[in-house]
This record gives structure tokens, sequence and C-alpha cells, in this order.
């Protein structure tokens, strides 16, 4: 049986004028605060240190060197996360990679996942790719810059992201929470020869049917100082692909939603822009099979040290890292522990019509497992961001009295037992298709 829910306005003066504004309605889980506590500056930075110790990571670079190397730094990931606890299933993602493009000879390109199994399939990535390269070497190292041996010690880009995907790892798994998603963190090889260690992955996700509702790629994340001289060490930035409501913009939107929860002193900025102007990273690779993935990467960069000799981990900022992986924590851990995304009922497009009166807003959505009750966003339709919310309870259906449903933009989360909330399912419609119509010569 179908359970409707109607409220009614106030006033015509401002649609739902009792509703909250967006974010009043959530509570913060102190075990999910405690996780976020548990993360440590000082193991950050010891993590940095130890992956430029290997001199390189150049997915081209020694596979059998035991101290130097791709391969010596890879099976060190291997071994760290595998301490970390016996709840996490780590392993080699391996696969063999013909010459083309920037992958100038064949090799085995291999990532390394850790996993921690939730009661469902459905999963949440963290990532970090920790292969290096050196694209623009001091004149004094511009003669071994034409091998692949060559020092990289790739501290921020991606050492960074590299050192907060392994210690969310950590702090995930002796949690001791139980996840109802699957949780992988990832870090990824042969992202500076095109994405090649997550393009790899994402097809063999999609080619094996595997659900992923998110994809936090840190790529860039640990300097507070800019080149320009500018210190920022309050704010992160978030690129998400479009449209407005793609599952990316809806992800990036919930990652900001949680950390001003959670982490209200740190800043999350977010970037309409599937990356920064002409570049690229690994969520792309994603993106790309039909996954959600967003790029979470610093506000500041100082480019003198990208892809330079004097990438090290002095302009690294532990306290600011921190921080960016405390922003993962708290989307993840939260994604992880609500139920899924409610779907959207329709013949072929989402269901959102006028109601019998021809001038309300009547939603319906399927009930998703484990939900206690489920949360409406709107905002008007030229708005960027969720402007208002209204917790609906355990129903299926919303009548939304004297609401156009052309002048605003509507969403549907679903809300576990613990608080947690979903991803928002928007009520988008599909594009129309392109009908060509044969011209008649006259």
């Amino acid at each position: 049986m179908r359970t409707t829910f109607r409220y009614a306005l106030l006033g015509l003066t401002l649609a739902f004028p009792t509703a909250s504004r967006a974010q009043g309605g959530l509570t913060a889980d102190p075990r999910v605060a405690q996780l976020l506590a548990s993360v440590s500056e000082q193991r950050l930075q010891a993590t940095i240190e130890k992956l430029v110790s290997f001199r390189t990571r150049n997915t081209l670079s020694s596979a059998t060197d035991p101290v130097a190397g791709i391969g010596a730094a890879r099976q060190w990931i291997l071994n760290e996360m595998r301490g970390y606890s016996p709840r996490l299933q780590v392993r080699f993602d391996r696969y063999q990679v013909p010459a083309g493009g920037r992958i100038t000879r064949e090799v085995e390109l291999v990532n390394v996942m850790a996993v921690l199994p939730g009661r469902s399939a459905r999963r949440v990535y963290v990532s970090g790719h920790y292969d290096t390269v050196v694209l623009r070497p001091p004149p004094e190292d511009s003669a071994a810059a034409r091998t692949n041996d060559n020092a990289a010690p790739g501290a921020n880009d991606d050492g960074s992201g590299t050192a907060l995907t392994m210690e969310l790892a950590r702090v995930f798994a002796q949690s001791g929470l139980e996840f109802d998603a699957t949780l992988v963190f990832i870090a990824l090889a042969g992202e500076e020869q095109g994405l090649v260690g997550a393009r790899m992955h994402a097809q063999q996700a999609r080619t094996d049917s595997v659900r992923i509702d998110a994809v936090l790629n840190n790529d860039i994340t640990g300097n507070s100082h800019g080149g320009d001289g500018t210190i920022d060490g309050a704010t992160v930035r978030i690129f998400s692909e479009g449209p407005e409501d793609s599952p990316s913009r809806q992800l990036a939107r919930f990652v900001k939603r949680q950390a001003a929860l959670y982490i209200p002193g740190h800043v999350v900025r977010l970037i309409a822009r599937e990356d920064r102007f002409g570049r690229g990273g690994d969520h792309t690779a994603f993106n790309q099979n039909g996954y959600p993935g967003v790029r979470i990467t610093e506000s500041v960069e100082n480019y003198d040290r990208q892809h330079t000799v004097r990438d090290t981990p002095d302009g690294v900022d532990p306290v600011y890292l921190a921080k960016n992986a405390r922003v993962n924590a708290a989307a993840a851990a939260t994604l992880a522990l609500a139920p899924p995304s409610p779907v959207i009922l329709g013949r072929g497009g989402p269901t959102l019509d006028r109601g019998e009166s021809r001038y309300d807003a009547r939603l319906r959505w399927q009930a998703a497992p484990g939900a206690v009750g489920y949360r409406l966003f709107w905002r008007e339709a030229w708005d960027p961001d969720w402007r208002y919310e209204r917790f609906a309870g355990n129903v299926t259906e919303l009548i939304l009295p004297n609401m156009s449903i052309d002048d605003y933009i509507f969403g549907v989360a679903a809300v576990g037992a613990g608080g947690q909330e979903s991803l928002v399912s928007p009520y988008v419609r599909p594009p129309r298709a392109n009908t060509p119509v044969a011209p008649v010569r006259r």
C-alpha cells in the first residue's frame, strides 16, 4: 500500500516557509566523529616521506629493484595496508598494458587495493595515485629526465593522496564500525600516463556489473602555500562533472554537506568543472564508465613543485592534509553507513507530476532497503545547490501543494536508523531524443 504525505503552505509569498535551510536537519554521529579524530598527521607525514624514499614511482621505472622504483613502492604499500587490520582484504589489481601513447613499452600496471567488506556489495571508493613523473626538471637534471628511473619524488603529486587513502584504510578498518556499503581504498598507478590504472579498473568494474556509488579521488591534496605567495589551509576544492544534477554533482554537494557538519572550520569549495582547466584526474576514468566521482584537491597550487624534483615532503602541510582526510572520511563513512539512494519511479523518466490538482508537485520513489525515512530537498531551478530541506518520514509519496514543478528542482534522500543520509536522487527529466525529419524536396 502506498503511503502519501501532504504538506500545506502557510502562504504564497515563500514556498515552504516552514522548511529549514539545507543542513539544518543533520545531527553528527559520535562514531563518525571518533573516526575522524583517529586521523594522524604524524602518520600522514611519515607515509609521504617513505613514498619519497623510493626515489621514483614512475609507472615505467624498475619493478624488480628492492629499494627503488615503482615495484618496491607498491610492495611496501601492499605490506603496510595488510598490517592495518585482518578486516582489510588487500591485494594487487594487475593489468598487462601494451605500448601506446605515454606507455612507451609493454608494462604490467599494478593498482593496490584494500577492501573493507560491508553488508552489501555496493561500493564507496577513496583513491589517490601513487605513481610519479618529472616533466620539467631543472637544467642539471635534464639528461636524467630521458630515463624512467630519474628522481621523481612526488610528495604532493600524489604522495599526499596516496597517504590520505592509506590512512583512511587504517582508520576505517580499526574503527570497529560495521558498514552497509563495501569500502575500497585504492592506490592507482599509471595516472601520469593518461589515467591508465583507473581506466583499467573502472572498465573491469563495469564489465563485472559492480555497483560503485561514489569515488572520492584525492590528487594534490597536501599543500597550503601557493606558488604566488597565497596561503590557504582552511579550504579545499571539489571538482565534479556536469550537468547540474549529474550523479557526480550530487556527490560533490554531499561531501560539502557532511564536511560542514563534521569539520565546520574547513570549507569545501564546489567547482562546477570536471577538473582543473585543461587537466585531468583518475575520477574522470570512473565518470567515463558511468560511475559518480569527484576530484578533491588543494585550493592553492604551487606549479613550481608539480612534476619536478622540487615536489618534496617540505612542500606538504600535514595539518592541512589531515583536514582533507577528514573531509573524505566524513563523506565516505556517512555514505557507507547510510541506506542506498532511493530509486525514482516512472515510465522512462522521473516520477514528478502536478498531481490531481495540476498545481501541486507530487513526488514518488521506491522504498530504499534499511531506510527509516526520507529527506526532501529543493531549490529554485536556477540555483546551483539545494536551498531547502524537509524530513518527510517513512513515506514513498509526497505532495507539495501549490509548488510548480516548472520552477523548482526536487530531490529525495534515504535516511537510516542512525540518521545517516544517502546521496540525493534528483527528479530530472532526461534529454529529449533527437528525431530527425527527412526533408521533402519540392
